[in-house]
């Protein structure tokens, strides 16, 4: 007979379920959102526990190479897969999320994630800190310009984030209420600012220094960001068997609906990381309207775009994209202008 254990994960307790190998409940337990407590709870089992699963969240990282160190084999599950799974009961709660997450483990119906190494969610968190600061200045730019109008005074319509402190403390130093007001928010911001330059930098050597993004960026319109974004995010290309498989992990294929007579291709499924799937669209956007240097694939992205408009042909650009980058990484080859055989 096997056991299986599902673990229904929370910040700081997880709610635990063993089933046998006929789906029938042995023993549950709430415990602490702890490896050690964990496992230690699993090898008091009278019996040898065959899997371990739990789906995929802010914790996985944690518990899933945690509970591995440990000897178990662990499993973390796909979100949607393991929700689309729970809907189907009546009452959700901890309790029962840990029973159905130990039936799904038992029957085997869900996709395994792939987690990460830590030099990948180090560059994630690089990027992440990067984006949060750069998101921040906007937004105390926008907020001293809005406050600004209400004294008639009107920035131009486009300010650089180096300039604009330049620009606005003069105006604002003319005025004793602004002075109280405003001051504050743009030290903030010059300080925000500072950070951000400085994690630009880390950004940038990193990229620079990485044998990978420097191949990925001999693509037009492929810059430093995005190169490091896509390593960050594939962390391990072999373990996709197909590079078009790229493409729709990052949610740039279209969703389809079949039943019976009906056939219907949507939009984009946008799955996976939204980061990487930006980015990626950027990069297209570039090669497309930046870049001068002529390619099969600006070539037929821009036929695409009289036929079908913008929007369209930069994402099946990306898309293209995708599956380019992730061939060039296997093969470790350079962009070539005059061929892309075999990218569909």
């Amino acid at each position: 007979m096997e056991y299986f254990a599902g673990l229904d994960v929370s910040l700081r307790s997880c709610a635990v379920c063993i089933v046998d190998t006929k789906g029938k409940v042995v023993l549950e337990r709430e415990l602490a959102c702890e490896v050690g407590d964990i496992s230690d709870w699993l090898r008091k089992f009278a019996y040898p526990v065959e899997r371990v699963g739990f789906e995929a969240g802010t914790m996985s990282q944690h518990l899933f190479f945690g509970l591995q160190a440990e000897g178990f084999d662990v499993v973390c599950m796909e979100a949607r897969q393991v929700n689309a799974a729970l809907s189907a009961m009546r009452n959700k709660t901890d309790k029962n999320d840990a029973r159905g997450i130990a039936q799904i483990l038992r029957t085997g119906w869900f996709s395994p994630v792939h987690m990460k190494s830590r030099e990948a969610h180090g560059l994630r968190a690089l990027l992440s800190s990067r984006k949060a600061l750069l998101n921040k200045t906007i937004d105390l730019s926008n907020e001293v310009r809005g406050l600004l109008k209400i004294f008639g005074l009107r920035l131009p319509k486009t300010v650089s984030h180096g300039s604009f402190d330049d620009i606005v403390r003069p105006m604002v130093q003319m005025d004793n209420v602004l002075i109280h007001a405003l001051i504050p928010l743009l030290d903030a911001r010059v300080a925000l600012y500072q950070h951000y330059l400085e994690l630009d930098r880390r950004v940038k050597r990193a990229a620079s220094q990485d044998e990978v993004c420097m191949r990925l960026m001999t693509v037009p319109g492929v810059g430093l960001i995005a190169a490091l974004t896509f390593k960050a995010a594939v962390d391990d290309p072999l373990r996709f068997k197909s590079s078009r498989t790229v493409a729709a992990h990052f949610g740039l294929t279209p969703r389809r609906y079949q039943s019976g007579e009906s056939d219907n291709p949507g939009r984009i499924s946008r799955a996976g990381d939204r980061d990487v799937r930006s980015t990626l669209y950027s990069a297209a956007n570039a090669m497309l309207m930046r870049t001068m240097a002529a390619s099969q694939l600006k070539s037929w992205g821009m036929r695409l775009m009289r036929t079908k408009g913008r929007r369209r042909a930069d994402v099946a650009v990306a898309r293209k994209l995708a599956v380019l980058l992730h061939r060039m990484w296997i093969e470790n080859t350079e962009f070539r202008l005059e061929g892309l055989k075999g990218i569909r």
